[in-house]
């Protein structure tokens, strides 16, 4: 039989020992990756998408970004909801009014940076 060296060989594969503890050492842990993958969740929706492409341009309420996506105020209100909930966007009140915008730089450079890989 093959002596084994710094790797756990199978019919079809072989683990690098030195490899895979590296790797491991460097994953983040459960919770955070679980928290990763709520938030590309959040992204998996073209009203959200849309939503946040607007705030871009400008802090708006949900009457403004309703009629500028052909959307019931209600269907509005249900998205940032979840968007509010994510920390993707923040909201502040002047009188009655509500008004929606990103809730940091982060989320631009998400859209961006995902916008320039689809169009690659």
């Amino acid at each position: 039989m093959a002596e084994r060296l710094d790797a756990e060989c199978c019919e079809f594969m072989c683990a690098h020992e030195d490899i895979v503890a590296k790797v491991q050492q460097e994953m983040p842990d459960e919770d955070l990756l679980y928290d990763l993958t709520e938030l590309f969740r959040i992204f998996g929706d073209s009203t959200r998408i849309r939503i946040l492409y607007v705030l871009f341009a400008s802090e708006m309420c949900v009457c403004d970004i309703a009629q500028l996506l052909g959307l019931t105020q209600s269907a509005i209100s249900h998205q940032l909801r979840a968007l509010k909930a994510a920390k993707l966007v923040k909201s502040r009140r002047e009188g009655k009014t509500v008004f929606y915008s990103l809730a940091d730089g982060h989320v631009r450079t998400i859209i961006d940076q995902g916008l320039e890989h689809v169009a690659e």
